[in-house]
């Protein structure tokens, strides 16, 4: 009976040991069942009283609703002809007329579409070409998993894209075209 004893005790406290896991386990084991990163190229934004200078989608379907979604622009390409992909909101600096001035693209999204908005210091119409045609914008959707438990926009300010793509484990190969 003394042998059986700690016997007995080893076996029930491995069962608890082995029944543990680790939250990250999480995170390499979610499959998404829709793409979770979408282009948008050659957009135009357009001017409407209420918004100002915006582009608006709809999803292809309703997202959860603690689905993340996170946007980029893209501001250049590598010499490699890569990407680089810039979150937003952001602001970027531009010289007009010899003036420093401001451009501010932001987003908000609900669970059905996105609007992404463009905003300056100056008329933004006096170079469209520039700040208002033909962008190229990147959607990536965190799945509701991480939303309510790993993740908040505290980190995704400052992450780059390609650490938003590591962490959560989300496949960019397979860009989605959203109708």
């Amino acid at each position: 009976m003394k042998k059986f004893l700690p016997l007995l005790l080893l076996l029930v406290s491995s069962v608890f040991i082995f029944s543990c896991k680790d939250d990250d386990d999480d995170i390499q084991q979610v499959q998404v069942d829709y793409p979770a990163v979408y282009d948008l190229q050659n957009v135009n934004l357009t001017y409407n009283n209420d918004d100002g200078w915006n582009y608006s989608k709809g999803f292809n379907r309703p997202m959860l609703g603690q689905d993340i979604v996170l946007i980029y622009i893209q501001t250049a390409t590598t010499n490699s002809g890569n990407p680089i992909w810039t979150a937003l909101p952001a602001t970027f600096n531009p010289s007009v007329n010899g003036m420093i001035e401001e451009v501010y693209y932001d987003f908000d999204f609900t669970i059905n579409d996105f609007k992404i908005y463009a905003r300056g210091t100056f008329d933004l119409s006096q170079m469209s070409s520039t700040f208002l045609n033909n962008k190229t914008f990147r959607v990536v959707l965190v799945p509701a998993v991480y939303g309510n438990k790993n993740a908040n926009t505290a980190d995704f300010s400052k992450m780059s894209y390609d650490e938003v793509i590591k962490k959560y484990n989300i496949d960019d190969s397979k860009v989605g075209t959203l109708k």
